[in-house]
């Protein structure tokens, strides 16, 4: 089997932020202070972040999103272009980007506050963002943007035979018309239970399992499960998107393959501090699956 994925066109639709990124030997409980060991600026934002994992896990990137007028707007942009992923349709609007800030304690794991800021925004799509998505192989979306943006996506996307992949998160309820759009949802453990039943109407479905790896269920009741490589944890921002990006970048190549080089690819963000700076390239996400 060769390990090198082709490039399919995939439009991601979602949000991009900057990342504000504090590490701390723990984190603090409600009414704590604690001192911290680090501080750093990261682009993010799941829809971005999936943007550059796909690209740089084999995929021809397409993002469409939008950005404030702010001082963070040109870094968000250039993160964009630096990893080869067309920035073309990212628009800018007036007011604030979209933030996350972030701490990371010494174990790698995280607890994250959003502010939407130019996401909340991206409330309709054009005559030029609507012909992308029908020229692509791939819809990828989140929901971070407003979900009628999102399901008006991916109504345009399947009337186009354009496969959608959505990664419902942040989980909550929706509408069963958007469901009907969807060929393949990425959840979390926790995201799959949250959703429960509805899931039952997709027809391939990812659940990540963090270490553990991930499980996929078929529309012919095919059931697969695939472990994540070992490696040493140094953050867990931003892995599930590393996986969802990289799944998408090889979904044409069957879920069997995808769900193995996805893991590779989720691991190996784990590896390195922040969201988009710890994605893997097609290289190392190669040299991983090898080195098994």
């Amino acid at each position: 089997m060769t390990v090198e994925p082709e490039a399919p066109a995939i439009v991601v639709l979602g949000s991009i932020n900057m990342d504000l990124v504090t590490t701390t030997a723990r984190r603090p409980v409600p009414g704590e202070t604690v001192l911290g060991s680090g501080f750093a600026m990261v682009p993010g934002g799941k829809g971005a972040n999936q943007a550059i994992a796909a690209q740089r896990a084999g995929g021809a990137v397409r993002f469409l999103g939008a950005v404030g007028d702010d001082v963070f707007a040109a870094q968000l942009r250039g993160a964009l272009t630096d990893a080869a992923v067309s920035a073309d349709r990212l628009r800018t609007v007036a007011g604030p980007s979209g933030i996350a800030t972030i701490v990371v304690d010494d174990s790698g794991e995280n607890s994250i506050i959003v502010v939407g800021g130019a996401n909340t925004r991206m409330t309709e799509l054009t005559e030029d963002d609507l012909a992308a998505i029908a020229a692509a192989d791939i819809l990828l979306c989140q929901l971070e943007i407003p979900v009628e943006t999102v399901s008006a996506a991916a109504r345009h996307a399947h009337a186009h035979d354009t496969t959608v992949l959505l990664n419902p998160s942040p989980a909550g309820p929706l509408p069963a018309c958007l469901w009907a759009d969807i060929d393949v949802a990425v959840v979390n453990s926790g995201e799959a239970q949250q959703l429960g039943a509805v899931l039952d109407a997709v027809a391939h479905l990812v659940v990540t399992r963090g270490a553990s790896g991930a499980d996929y269920r078929g529309p012919d009741g095919a059931r697969l499960s695939r472990p994540s490589p070992r490696v040493g944890v140094v953050d867990t921002t931003g892995a599930g998107d590393a996986f969802t990006g990289a799944l998408a970048a090889v979904w044409h190549r069957g879920p069997e393959w995808a769900l193995t080089w996805a893991c590779a690819a989720g691991a190996l963000a784990t590896t390195r501090l922040g969201a988009s700076s710890s994605i893997p390239a097609r290289e190392e996400i190669t040299a991983a699956l090898v080195a098994e």
